[in-house]
């Protein structure tokens, strides 16, 4: 017998600060330890909510070994105090986990199968690096012509992209300094204070004379990748890193990073016991997949079925999150759409920067910009948002917010 659909509400929504992989906030901070920190922080804003009510963590995460390895779901909600009843699942759609996980989340309880769940995202660039620390491609992508996509880097496909819908390198760099333009005003204007968690980063310094461990402590809660000193001329000097005539930069490509975050997401039934009160309403969720080797189009294909699926049209959106994994792709989509009829308002596209200025820390960034959704839609008064962003090896994802 088929289970009536029923709303899922977000009740909760918070990240933590993004940091540069490598030499930025997180360099020795593990990232179960920052995921359960965003758990801990989303379960603060619903005092509430009886933790035993949860039914299971989702936690979206693109190379989920090493230090975010052993099903970090599972462990960073043990390490977040969460009662043993709660599960805890790791799932990978690469720069779509976050989002995914939510959607999952909220299909389970839509279905009735659950009436609290926790869905979040995490990633350390810093610990375990792009592509993960074994990368190993089956060999029968190289038998076919049409699988080589599978082995590009996404450097690669956005050049592939950049030349086929014909974005200029002048486009990219003026996209790119726009990202870091609305970023740093967006901090300035502390439009980031609701959406953003401090953390205290913990260093340690050994003293081999004497065997003592000196701890350095800070708290950090600002994004760190935007820059004041990114200039138009500034962007124009660097030289394309993924092709010897292209066009993609490290200026107008998305920053390797460090990040975290984590939603909570109820039933009505469970609003109503636990006295919770909805921020938001998750609306729909859409998959697409697209060619390998083009895979930054990806949204181009997921956004039309997200906006059918929640019975609205591009116009509706007040707030949209593209994830800018690249200046060249993130153009090419909206070029693109708007040849078909679905005219994104620019400004509306990503009001606070993105990743290029932002940070992109892979399987983290769908609950991050989740986060960003829900509080950027309660702050200018907008009825519905949107999360949307290309995939590895050929998809594009969407999922639809809706402010209460």
């Amino acid at each position: 017998m088929s289970k009536q659909v029923q709303d899922a509400y977000i009740c909760a929504a918070t990240r933590l600060p993004i940091g540069k992989s490598g030499r930025g906030y997180y360099k020795n901070t593990r990232p179960d330890e920052m995921l359960s920190r965003a758990i801990q922080a989303a379960l603060a804003q619903v005092p509430g909510l009886d933790p035993a009510a949860i039914e299971d963590a989702i936690v979206g995460c693109s190379f989920p070994e090493g230090e975010q390895g052993m099903n970090i779901a599972r462990v960073a909600a043990v390490l977040s105090g969460l009662p043993n009843t709660v599960g805890g699942v790791t799932v990978n759609r690469y720069c779509a986990s976050g989002i995914t996980a939510l959607a999952m989340a909220a299909d389970r309880i839509r279905v009735g199968e659950a009436e609290v769940m926790i869905a979040g995202g995490v990633e350390s660039m810093s610990m375990v690096p792009m592509g993960g620390n074994k990368p190993s491609l089956p060999p029968a992508i190289f038998e076919r012509d049409e699988n080589i996509g599978l082995a590009y880097g996404m450097g690669l496909t956005a050049e592939k992209v950049a030349a086929q819908w014909k974005v200029s390198r002048e486009a990219q760099d003026e996209f790119a300094l726009e990202s870091h333009r609305r970023a740093l005003a967006a901090i300035a204007a502390g439009h980031f204070k609701d959406e953003i968690t401090p953390f205290e980063v913990i260093d340690r310094s050994p003293n081999l004379a004497d065997g003592s461990v000196t701890l350095n402590k800070r708290v950090v809660d600002v994004d760190e990748g935007p820059r004041r000193d990114t200039s138009a001329e500034g962007l124009a000097k660097l030289k394309p890193v993924f092709a010897a005539k292209g066009s993609v930069t490290a200026g107008n490509s998305s920053q390797t990073s460090d990040g975290a975050g984590a939603l909570i997401v109820a039933s009505e039934a469970a609003v109503k016991r636990f006295g919770l009160t909805p921020l938001a309403r998750f609306v729909s969720f859409a998959v697409r997949g697209v060619p390998p080797e083009i895979m930054g189009i990806g949204p181009i294909e997921a956004i039309p079925a997200a906006l059918k699926l929640a019975g609205i049209g591009a116009a509706d959106l007040g707030w949209v999150e593209l994830n800018e994994a690249f200046a060249a792709q993130s153009l090419a989509v909206l070029n693109d759409l708007d040849s078909k009829g679905i005219v994104l308002d620019r400004s509306k596209v990503n009001p606070n920067g993105g990743a290029i200025a932002l940070g992109h820390p892979l399987g983290a960034t769908g609950a991050i910009r989740a986060a960003s959704v829900v509080h950027g839609l309660r702050r200018t008064g907008a009825k519905y948002g949107m999360v949307t962003m290309c995939v590895g090896a050929g998809q594009g994802a969407a999922g639809i917010i809706e402010r209460l």
